[in-house]
């Protein structure tokens, strides 16, 4: 396999365990419930793995921001699907604007390459 396509892959499954990690998180209540908060630990502790394995071959500003970015709006929709949590417009509009920025770095900055 390709470096880049292995660092992709990595980062792809570092942002699908920090998701997982954060809705284990809200399941924890504060930390006062051991299984979700064992289950959150693991979830975050493959998730920074698997964003240091990404960090071999992409930049770091453009492998956080994608990870950062895109894990935000996973989360938010998580929340909503799941949690049945609302997002008002300013929510919905800052999510919007997470993803142009990340759609922005990758598609369009040259130090992504």
């Amino acid at each position: 396999m390709q470096p880049n396509l292995v660092s992709y892959l990595a980062l792809g499954g570092a942002i699908v365990c920090e998701v997982a990690g954060s809705s284990f998180l809200h399941k924890s209540a504060q930390f006062t419930r051991l299984g979700p908060t064992a289950i959150m630990a693991m979830f975050y502790i493959a998730s920074f793995y698997l964003l240091s394995v990404a960090l071999k071959t992409l930049p770091l500003g453009i492998a956080y921001a994608v990870w950062g970015g895109l894990g935000t709006v996973l989360v938010a929709l998580v929340s909503v699907v799941i949690f049945r949590q609302t997002l008002d417009a300013m929510a919905i509009l800052g999510i919007a604007m997470i993803v142009g920025g990340v759609v922005i770095m990758n598609g369009f900055s040259h130090a992504s390459h």
